[in-house]
């Protein structure tokens, strides 16, 4: 037995996800084929901004429900979380319990997700779009859902760019991060209850509120603090790379963009892996350093420019580093000097 009943997860936050806006069968068939047409045009936008060039096969694109995209995470999380997993078991009746919690946790982020790059999907990783939250949102914000559209696609495409790039040769940073976070699932000490009560801590922090215990809170050594300052580096970057990119397309292509931003930051809420894995790893107390990613690499292309800011994307060694990342001009001090 597992520390999660992962089938009970599956089926809690399948039943549980709510139905998507009311529309009509064509107006579901127009936005499909509209999402599908805005990742393939994205794709293309993101190299012309960034000037990275992804390698290989280009990652398939589906356009999903929630249900959908509540089964693709499931397995997702459940293979990233396999190291605890196969260290640590719990008896059914928790495993049962901590499947609940975590289906309940999906379930609410399956309605607010707009979109996800899954870098770990084989061959080329996935690019999901959740078509019911993508047209709800443009609803709510009021605002014109070509442009919206394309600006989602464009920040996903971004993800998919950052994982699969030509730059370095061979793609690089998918192995690179999942290693680090391996390294650590291994080297926290934990025992079966922990682990449980770790991830029931899940449904608390994906809803914004003080959850349970998590990984950060179990840490004790320099090493694994210092590893979890890594990743949260890593992440921050990745996602203000994305933001820096999906305004830097600019209002010739996407003519509303500048007011989709300053809607978009009054309710915007992450999800998917990158929002469940930060409140596993009790990262959400670092928020700020997600805030301070696009801060980062707006300063960066200021100083040093596109070309310069790809250059986090060379090797491990010039990622931004945990104390770098809210002090640009120490990464531009380090890699360009």
């Amino acid at each position: 037995m597992t520390s999660v009943d992962w089938s009970l997860a599956e089926t809690t936050a399948r039943r549980l996800a709510r139905p998507g806006p009311e529309v009509t069968h064509a107006e579901a068939a127009t936005a499909v084929e509209s999402l599908r047409a805005a990742a393939g045009r994205a794709e293309q936008l993101v190299t012309d901004v960034t000037g990275l060039e992804p390698y290989g096969e280009p990652a398939p694109v589906h356009v999903v429900d929630r249900p959908t995209w509540v089964s693709a995470n499931v397995a997702s999380f459940a293979d990233l979380l396999a190291p605890l997993s196969e260290r640590y078991s719990t008896g059914r009746v928790t495993a049962g319990a901590t499947g609940l919690e975590v289906g309940v946790a999906l379930a609410y982020l399956s309605g607010r997700v707009l979109g996800q790059y899954d870098p770990y999907s084989e061959p080329a990783g996935r690019l999901l779009l959740v078509a019911p939250n993508i047209v709800q949102a443009e609803r709510d914000l009021g605002v014109r859902p070509a442009d919206f559209r394309l600006w989602v696609a464009v920040h996903e495409q971004t993800h998919v760019v950052q994982f699969t790039h030509a730059l370095a040769g061979r793609p690089w940073l998918r192995d690179h991060l999942r290693a680090r976070i391996a390294l650590l699932l291994e080297q926290t000490d934990l025992g079966g209850e922990l682990v449980s009560t770790a991830v029931r801590g899940l449904t608390a922090r994906a809803r914004g509120s003080a959850g349970d215990v998590s990984l950060m809170d179990l840490v004790t050594t320099d090493e694994q603090r210092e590893m979890i300052g890594e990743v949260t580096a890593v992440m921050s970057l990745l996602e203000g790379h994305a933001d820096l990119v999906m305004d830097e397309v600019g209002p010739e292509v996407i003519p509303s963009v500048a007011l989709i931003r300053s809607r978009f930051e009054q309710r915007r809420s992450r999800g998917g892996m990158d929002r469940l894995l930060r409140a596993l790893l009790g990262l959400d107390a670092k928020l700020r350093q997600y805030r301070d990613g696009v801060a980062f690499c707006r300063a960066v292309v200021e100083r040093t420019g596109m070309v310069g800011l790809n250059r986090v994307f060379t090797a491990p060694e010039t990622l931004p580093r945990p104390d770098e990342i809210a002090a640009p001009d120490r990464w531009i001090a380090r890699v360009h000097p």
